[in-house]
């Protein structure tokens, strides 16, 4: 737990400080995500005028960090984590990488619905507040459609492939029980009834919202898609910026991919010796189809899903709050929630800065998909909760003494986010929380395919040997990889390949970052020897809050 003297601010704070200010200025959706009320009503502009002008933002910013000395250790963290993060947006802007932005799940296209699910729905100023986004959505669209055409003309354009899923979505989205038609049908207060002229409204928001995402849909179909490029692959100079973006680190990608392809073996093997306790004689398939008739691990429907989510979150924060770590109270809270969307993934989000919205946990359950299995799912909860995301992404919202906002809400990378909710798996699996076989199979299905999509990412964007050496890697094979290497249904297969090929280096931060976590840790206790403490240790290390893992090696080796 952090302690309770408040830092005096300095000068490197109070830029920060700005550069948040001038982001939920141009984006208002960050404002929402972390609790700043002031835009809720409107978007950012998407258009490349727009984007102009968040560049010149982040080059003035860059600027009076450059001129700026730090104080103390804290300001020096800042200072590096916060300029390689703007540096690289500038860089990414020089690659043109905003008008080819478009994939299956982190793009404008879905970034723009998302954000009512965090809105606040409770008063009527609040919906008043959503009235106004709905009414402002179709501009945003409208600039979207603006960068991607620029795009076009450029001859920079997203793959094909995305184009045609993100299609889909948008029609989803445009239909007559799609989203924004459930969302104005189902707006209510806590109290009672919305006013009659906000529900009318609302009412016509959601018809212009989804008209709006028919419109970008036809544009996807009418323009983008014939002149996508059929390449999935994006070729080892973007991808190397990609990686460092969402690894805040520079890796030596070649020796990643064999590492990749070691560290699945590795899995493989646990399962398969896993798998043999489970159902002596057993091979890994047999195991789980073993495990998957076992009425007593089976979760029916989606309500079922949610409470057992909730149940078993709230004991790993009681439990570990004992044992493991000082959680403050205001993180002892988590939320467990099924996504009003059907796309498939699960996710976190984090708390306001008041903690008035705590962390989120969701669940993104697919269409016709109405049973869950225990044994496959409970690490993921850990992953997205207690010691995982939220303990992380908590800890540094509540670390205010020392951190200034940039540096509780908004600063670090997937690497080291995703990487320290990998290594919190692991880390309950040595706390015994995964002692029984089943449970433990689960957590090592997810790590596989951590690791094999390590393989598959950096093999099909730099067009890498196969690992059998049989030729180069291909986006056909790379279904049939996956597919090998998990054991979800075709449609999960499917959307995971389509997000690595539309949002490379994002998939291998998880293991990559695992990989650095652990590499610290053992580093640290090398290093102290005896008086090396796990508490200590990761109490040191979340409370820097979020940081790009060059950052935070160069910290906690210091």
């Amino acid at each position: 737990m952090t302690n309770d003297i408040q830092r005096t601010p300095t000068a490197i704070d109070q830029i920060a400080e700005e550069w948040v200010d001038s982001l939920v200025d141009l984006d208002p959706t960050v404002g929402t995500y972390i609790g700043r009320t002031e835009g809720d009503g409107r978007y950012g502009d998407y258009s490349p005028a727009g984007h102009e002008r968040f560049v010149a933002e982040a080059k003035k910013t860059i600027a009076q960090l450059d001129a700026a000395r730090p104080v103390d250790s804290i300001d020096e963290v800042t200072k590096i984590d916060l300029r390689s993060e703007l540096s690289l947006s500038v860089e990414s802007s020089d690659a043109q990488l905003e008008l080819r932005d478009l994939n299956v799940i982190a793009s404008p296209a879905q970034e723009i619905r998302e954000i009512f699910d965090l809105m606040p729905t409770k008063t009527v100023d609040d919906w008043a507040n959503i009235s106004s986004r709905l009414g402002n959505l179709p501009a945003a669209i409208d600039g979207y459609i603006e960068t991607l055409r620029l795009g076009i003309e450029r001859g920079v354009t997203p793959a094909r492939r995305q184009v045609r899923e993100v299609l889909a979505q948008a029609q989803r989205h445009a239909a007559n029980d799609g989203f924004f038609a459930e969302f104005s049908a189902n707006a209510s207060l806590d109290s009672g009834t919305l006013p009659a002229s906000l529900a009318k409204d609302l009412g016509l928001g959601a018809r212009r919202s989804a008209t709006a995402y028919d419109k970008l849909a036809t544009f996807f179909r009418d323009e983008l898609e014939g002149k996508a490029t059929d390449e999935d692959a994006i070729g080892r100079e973007l991808y190397t910026l990609a990686s460092r973006r969402f690894l805040g680190a520079t890796i030596d990608l070649d020796e990643t991919y064999e590492w990749g392809i070691e560290e699945l073996a590795r899995m493989v093997d646990e399962q398969e010796k896993v798998a043999d306790q489970i159902k002596p004689g057993a091979s890994v398939l047999e195991a789980i189809a073993y495990l998957d008739t076992d009425p007593s691990r089976k979760l029916h429907g989606t309500q079922a899903l949610q409470e057992w989510m909730q149940r078993t979150s709230d004991k790993a924060v009681a439990d570990l709050a004992e044992t493991q770590f000082d959680i403050p109270d205001e993180i002892k809270t988590i939320e467990c929630m099924i996504a009003p969307t059907q796309e498939g993934g699960i996710y976190y989000t984090g708390p306001t800065d008041d903690f008035s919205r705590p962390g989120r946990m969701w669940w993104s359950v697919p269409v016709g998909v109405t049973e869950f299995d225990t044994w496959r799912e409970l690490t993921t909860v850990y992953h997205e909760g207690v010691p995982g995301h939220h303990l992380q992404i908590g800890q540094a919202v509540y670390n205010r003494a020392k951190l200034n906002t940039w540096r509780r809400q908004l600063a670090g990378t997937s690497g080291h986010a995703e990487g320290w909710a990998l290594y919190a798996e692991r880390l309950m699996e040595q706390l015994g929380y995964l002692d029984d076989p089943a449970d433990r199979l689960g957590m090592l299905d997810g790590q596989r395919m951590r690791a094999a999509r390590v393989v598959l990412d950096i093999g099909v964007h730099l067009g890498k040997t196969l690992p059998d050496g049989s030729g180069p890697w291909t986006a056909d094979y790379a279904f049939e990889f996956l597919g090998q290497n998990v054991n979800m249904n075709e449609s999960f297969v499917k959307f995971e390949v389509n997000r690595y090929l539309g949002w490379p280096g994002q998939a291998p931060s998880y293991k990559v970052g695992q990989r650095i976590w652990e590499q610290l840790r053992d580093a640290a206790q090398k290093r102290q020897g005896d008086a090396f403490s796990i508490k200590e240790f990761h109490r040191t290390a979340l409370d820097l809050g979020g940081v790009g893992l060059d950052t935070l090696r160069s910290a906690l080796l210091k």
